[in-house]
């Protein structure tokens, strides 16, 4: 994992600046994540706490994050016990990627207490702890270990804290070149030998991943290709030259992108054995921001939204099925007129035919030629019945042929619709699933099944997504149909300018000004080819248009719009740009 001891002690050495400070507001906005709001400094700050199995981490954030109407049992634990705190202390465990948070706090009988959070960042074993060190025992944990999951510790209210095991290796900042030489030279046997140097060095050493130690290495050789004889002076000048600069907290943090794969890594220390574009960053923090992005997110929304993404695409590919069957049926309908013809012919040879006859042979007057043609009869009918039977058939198709096509119509909408929903799960957030979710439930589409738990009042008024521009003009983005609806429906003002990808499922962008510059109008258009289905395209067609053009025809699906006496303008969407608007959640 690229979070290792070493990161973590840039971490602790930033979250310095909270010492002292107060804490606010606690949320959990997830089940793995708590987020504590602290006054430090004459500064307001967000910590993240994150578990995450997959990203876990401790960090200053700056990202918005929407709480759940109703907190967690740990999150209101960690509020009884830690809201409106002193952050005493925060230390790292030695080099390992543990965190402690010393809080002080007066409890509800007045009396000052000190608690401890406990941060165990070790990959899908993460863990955020609550502790008395009163007593070292554990008052809960964000997610618990029973003894069916654990011989070795038991995480669980009342139980004892236990530190997880220890792996005996050695604080690389203690090190001195004859412990150093002496670590790395612990060779028992012909096995451990043939060990390359980076592994030696992670298996000595406290706090070291696989990817500083290959940079140390490579550092030893200065980029040289001789692997085969190590030098081990220089091995240990590129190591104490590392770890010097930890010891002195002098970081570099920088965020990689390797050359050909496009594979991301980021270190406190710039990594000079990775040939890519290097990008740094001015704090830790900073850099886990730019590196993690919304990826846990984008893993949790992935899991919860497997569901709606299966039925939407059989629905999809149902109306598909549907669309060319209908087809079919309209390209059948076009022989509608040989049916009649056939129908004449037999009325005006009703006395060459008999009842029995199966079938008869007659002159085609349509025929230039005037050549005979052979009808199939039914046996069963008269004459006039068999020439009535396909006069019905033309009859049926003429009028099935207006039906179908109203129904072509309505599946092409359908598709449509279905595509939009599509597109607004893959850039939704934890909170848009809900109203996606609960937007199929009022269509038809699924059931409540949780009807009982849905007696709260639903939220009149969607949070959105607001962008400043580089001029401070403020940008709504609404990223499912609720949104869509509230956006351009309720709350833009007739004179904004409304913004969306021509032809193509994504989010209605509203500029809420009526005076602004075309670099404004250039963002919006950004944001509304960023956040639609040409996410990855170039050249994305965008129309804009007054809000007061725009109008929604009645029964129409949610988020359908209609528009008129638009523009078009062509822009490639860049992430990079869009990451670094200003956004806030409103």
């Amino acid at each position: 994992m690229a979070l290792d001891g070493l990161v973590l002690h840039a971490i602790v050495h930033e979250l310095q600046a909270c010492v002292g400070g107060r804490i606010n507001k606690i949320h959990q906005p997830t089940e793995n994540d708590v987020i504590m709001h602290i006054r430090a400094q004459g500064k307001n700050v967000k910590l993240l706490l994150s578990a995450n199995p997959t990203y876990p981490r401790v960090q200053i954030t700056e990202q918005s994050s929407l709480n759940p109407m109703d907190a967690p049992m740990f999150c209101m634990l960690l509020r009884k016990h830690c809201e409106s705190g002193v952050i005493e202390a925060v230390e790292q465990i030695g080099m390992e990627r543990v965190i402690r948070l010393q809080i002080r706090h007066r409890d509800e009988l007045g009396d000052m207490s000190t608690k401890q959070i406990i941060v165990e960042i070790m990959g899908r074993h993460s863990n955020i702890i609550l502790l008395d060190p009163a007593t070292e025992s554990i008052l809960d944990g964000i997610h618990h270990v029973t003894p069916a999951i654990s011989s070795y510790r038991i995480v669980m209210p009342g139980s004892k804290y236990v530190t997880p095991p220890e792996q005996d290796k050695q604080n690389p900042l203690e090190a001195d070149a004859s412990s150093f030489l002496q670590a790395i030279h612990q060779d028992s046997g012909e096995e451990e030998s043939k060990e390359k140097p980076e592994q030696k060095l992670v298996a000595a050493f406290s706090g070291l991943s696989p990817l500083i130690a290959k940079e140390i290495v490579f550092r030893s050789r200065q980029g040289g290709n001789n692997e085969q004889e190590d030098d081990q002076a220089a091995l240990w000048t590129a190591f104490d030259g590392v770890m010097t600069a930890v010891r002195q907290h002098s970081y570099e943090p920088v965020i990689v992108e390797q050359e050909g794969t496009g594979k991301l890594f980021f270190a406190m220390t710039p990594l000079t054995h990775i040939t890519g574009i290097s990008t740094s960053y001015a704090t830790p923090s900073d850099c886990l921001e730019h590196f993690y992005g919304d990826k846990a997110e984008r893993d949790t929304v992935k899991q919860r939204v497997a569901d709606l993404l299966r039925f939407l695409h059989n629905e999809a590919n149902k109306n598909v099925k549907k669309l060319e069957k209908l087809q079919e049926t309209v390209d059948d309908s076009k022989d509608a007129d040989k049916y009649r013809i056939l129908g004449e012919l037999l009325t005006a040879s009703l006395h060459l035919i008999k009842r029995g006859d199966r079938e008869v042979e007659i002159i085609n007057y349509y025929d230039q030629d005037q050549a005979l043609i052979k009808i199939k009869l039914d046996p069963l009918l008269n004459p006039s019945e068999n020439a009535q039977r396909y006069f019905k058939k033309y009859t049926k198709m003429k009028n099935s042929t207006a039906i179908v096509e109203e129904q072509i119509a309505q599946t092409h909408q359908e598709i449509t619709y279905l595509n939009s929903l599509l597109q607004q799960l893959s850039v939704a957030s934890l909170t848009d699933i809900e109203e996606i979710r609960d937007e199929l439930m009022e269509q038809g589409y699924v059931r409540d099944r949780n009807k009982k738990q849905r007696k709260k009042k639903k939220k009149d008024k969607p949070a959105l997504a607001c962008y400043l521009s580089s001029e401070g003009v403020p940008i709504y983005v609404g990223k499912n149909n609720t949104q869509n609806e509230y956006l351009t429906n309720r709350l833009a003002s007739s004179m904004d300018t409304w913004l969306h990808t021509k032809d193509i499922p994504g989010s209605h962008v509203v500029i809420r000004s009526d005076s602004f510059s075309e670099t404004t109008l250039l963002e919006a258009a950004q944001l509304a080819a960023y956040f639609s289905q040409a996410k990855h395209s170039s050249q994305v067609p965008v129309d804009y248009t007054a809000i007061k053009h725009v109008h929604k025809p009645n029964g129409s699906k949610p988020g359908f719009v209609i528009y008129v006496n638009q523009k078009t303008l062509f822009v490639t969407p860049d992430e990079n740009m869009i990451k670094q608007m200003n956004m806030t959640i409103k």
